[in-house]
């Protein structure tokens, strides 16, 4: 097969969450442990940095590595989903999987794929696993993809572990309430590895310190740790802010494109997770911290977060898609000046809909959409909730559609807004 023909194979054969949901997922790591084993446990050859979270786990991957490779480190990096391209989820120093390289790992494998029938997860885990240990990176910074104690990343070997903060998002499979959901993103914690929570939270802090005393971790809140003073935004999408360590001054006037206010939360958890490596024998500077910060767009192909796309009008993405994400959305579109907002809205189905519609702006003009994947859910049952949400709009086939309209119907000094789901950013950027 050739390479196309192989990402075809790789998404008509197998059950994926983010095409079907529910039936893609699976509630022990039997088969990705076989699988690892079979290809001869990759994972074990190279350390890692493991991170979890509702919100932030991506941003917060992509700026360590991006640390990282500052500090000269040849670095993995896992995240999902991809926006545009499958090999955006397995990186080294910032560069894709090669094409071949995504090729021949099927190639060599399709009869025992075939034959353990794992989920398309599990199998890129084992991709992500077998490139990295081949191209023998000094850690591999693995983003988990639902979860935590089931998920599929959590058959590695950490340095550190980290949980970027706890909402209610995945509820069918994590549980109803934030001490079921933390209960599972610590699953990922393992014995003596030191542990850095994102966000310190009533409901969680126990459950994390009480994990983390049954496995003798130390354990950090970064907010204890780390305190960033945001000085000035430039148009919004250039931040600069002092940087505090332990009631100390780190650094001053420290610009970043990682813009957004809810990017200051994730910025804390991954300088107090780089200061903990230097603990743990890998030597990070704090100019290698810096300048980690400073480059992560250019080192890693960080994309989707807060994005700006146009000047005129205005047009910005978000990938942001549960009651938090858009929450820190909403927030940050009310800083900017405009005349009126264009919204572009498409959601999934397994969604908290009513919930997420109910936060939104009720004077901007809508865009219902449906993403292009089988979740994706109908423009108009979209527009039937949001309509008993107060908000109001048309109807459009396509997430295309959507914004060709949106771009039609606005002013130079209008906003266009794109969000909702990480699928809709996907089919714009």
């Amino acid at each position: 097969m050739d390479y196309k023909e192989t990402i075809n194979w790789l998404f008509g054969q197998l059950p994926m969450y983010q095409r079907i949901g529910k039936a893609a997922y699976k509630a022990d790591l039997n088969t990705t442990i076989e699988l690892l084993r079979v290809i001869g446990n990759p994972q074990d050859s190279f350390k890692a940095v493991h991170i979890a979270g509702t919100n932030g786990k991506g941003s917060v991957s992509h700026l360590i590595s991006s640390m990282l490779q500052e500090a000269g480190f040849k670095t993995g990096l896992y995240t999902s989903p991809h926006l545009k391209d499958f090999r955006e989820r397995i990186k080294v120093n910032g560069q894709m999987i090669p094409e071949e390289k995504v090729r021949g790992f099927i190639e060599k494998n399709k009869a025992m794929l075939q034959k353990l029938k794992p989920s398309f997860f599990e199998m890129t885990v084992a991709m992500a696993y077998d490139y990295f240990s081949g191209r023998e990176v000094d850690l591999a910074v693995l983003e988990t993809g639902m979860g935590g104690r089931l998920d599929s990343t959590n058959i590695c070997k950490p340095i550190i572990t980290s949980v970027t903060n706890i909402g209610l998002d995945h509820t069918m499979f994590l549980g109803g309430t934030l001490e079921k959901i933390a209960t599972e993103k610590a699953g990922i914690f393992k014995k003596n590895i030191p542990i850095v929570i994102g966000r310190k939270q009533h409901e969680t802090s126990n459950i994390f310190n009480d994990k983390a005393n049954m496995l003798d971790c130390a354990i950090f809140f970064s907010e204890d740790e780390i305190y960033i003073k945001t000085l000035r935004n430039r148009k919004g999408f250039n931040s600069h802010f002092d940087i505090w360590h332990n009631n100390k001054l780190f650094a001053e006037d420290i610009s970043s494109p990682l813009a957004a206010d809810y990017q200051i939360e994730n910025l804390r958890t991954a300088i107090s997770i780089a200061l903990k490596l230097n603990d743990s024998g890998i030597e990070i500077s704090k100019e290698n911290i810096l300048e980690g910060i400073k480059n992560v767009v250019y080192n890693t192909g960080f994309k989707g977060r807060w994005q700006k796309l146009a000047d005129n009008p205005l047009t910005i993405c978000d990938t942001g898609h549960n009651v938090d994400g858009i929450h820190a959305v909403v927030k940050q579109i009310q800083q900017l000046p405009y005349n009126s907002l264009h919204f572009i809205l498409g959601l999934v189905s397994d969604k908290d809909a009513d919930n997420i519609l109910g936060l939104l702006p009720k004077t901007a003009h809508y865009y219902f959409c449906k993403p292009d994947i089988p979740r994706g859910m109908p423009e108009d049952i979209l527009e039937q909730h949001a309509f008993k949400a107060g908000l109001k709009g048309e109807t459009y086939s396509s997430v295309l559609q959507a914004y060709n309209s949106a771009c039609n119907n606005s002013k130079p000094n209008d906003l266009i807004f794109i969000g909702g789901s990480t699928f809709v950013v996907a089919e714009i950027v």
